[in-house]
């Protein structure tokens, strides 16, 4: 069996306070996008066998892949074994929710295959577990996500995005990015409104991200990667997640798939580029 997990950018994403339990609570429309990682998965009489592409990333419990299918079969009672092949395509530490996408990718994978019969509500109570961005990815393709992003709502109506993304190949740590974020500790109700995103140019006026502030801090060269996309057509452009990745929004696919090729030509090995679309 062979599952594509999507990659996640963050259309908008605002942090609304530390809390008491060192977690901070955020208000944030997620949305998957047309880059994938590949899984592949093999039944073994027991065991759990993990083998990446990336020599980077590991393939025991340290891996989330690994821990989603342990999670499982511990939960199911299951005795069985797998071996998984994880093709990675999705940069790494990049903002973009790879390894959540990898882990809540095995959970549904593991479900059908070995046929638990679990539902989305069960799946996402144990993908909670494994991160908080993992539930989403169950979930569906967007979702306003507030609390710690556990608590997920539909996003309706949601124009088509075409999109460019420019990581500049190096990784920038979530929780680097967090304990550099000033914050009032708070235990008040927070109240915010969803915004109606129908058209493109509502999407376009919600753009923005308070760990981008940090992150351009601690990286610089991220506000450039912002002006090269907005040089070439884009509408608007934002770093997703903790970053580092840097996403323009483009009008249609014609001029996304322009800027990509003019952007690779002018900045030829420097950094790592991809055209996607909203899923």
């Amino acid at each position: 069996m062979v599952w594509l997990a999507p990659a996640k950018i963050n259309l908008f994403l605002r942090v609304l306070g530390k809390r008491a339990d060192g977690y901070h609570d955020i208000f944030t429309l997620m949305q998957k996008i047309s880059l994938y990682d590949e899984l592949s998965f093999a039944p073994l009489a027991q065991g759990i066998h993990l083998k990446c592409s990336d020599l980077e990333l590991p393939t025991d419990e340290n891996n989330l892949v690994f821990r989603a299918a342990e999670l499982l079969f511990s939960n199911m009672g299951y005795h069985g074994g797998i071996e998984i092949t994880l093709n990675k395509q999705i940069p790494l530490a990049a903002g973009l929710g790879g390894g959540s996408s990898d882990a809540a990718s095995t959970l549904m994978a593991l479900n059908e295959l070995c046929s638990f019969g679990l539902n989305k509500k069960e799946l996402m109570q144990l993908g909670s577990k494994l991160g908080a961005d993992v539930s989403f990815f169950i979930f569906g393709n967007s979702a306003f996500a507030s609390g710690i992003g556990d608590k997920l709502k539909v996003c309706k109506n949601l124009p088509e995005i075409q999109l460019v993304l420019i990581n500049p190949q190096f990784h920038l740590s979530t929780k680097a990015v967090y304990s550099n974020l000033t914050l009032r500790l708070t235990s008040e109700k927070i109240n915010y409104s969803i915004p109606r995103l129908l058209t493109l140019g509502d999407v376009i006026r919600e753009l923005h991200n308070d760990l981008e502030e940090v992150s351009l801090k601690m990286y610089p060269e991220l506000g450039d990667l912002k002006q090269i996309l907005l040089r070439h057509g884009a509408l608007g452009a934002l770093m997703s997640g903790s970053g580092p990745t840097v996403f323009g929004i483009f009008s249609d696919e014609k001029a996304a798939r322009n800027a990509s090729a003019l952007i690779d030509k002018e900045f030829p090995g420097s950094y790592s580029f991809f055209f996607a679309r909203s899923l």
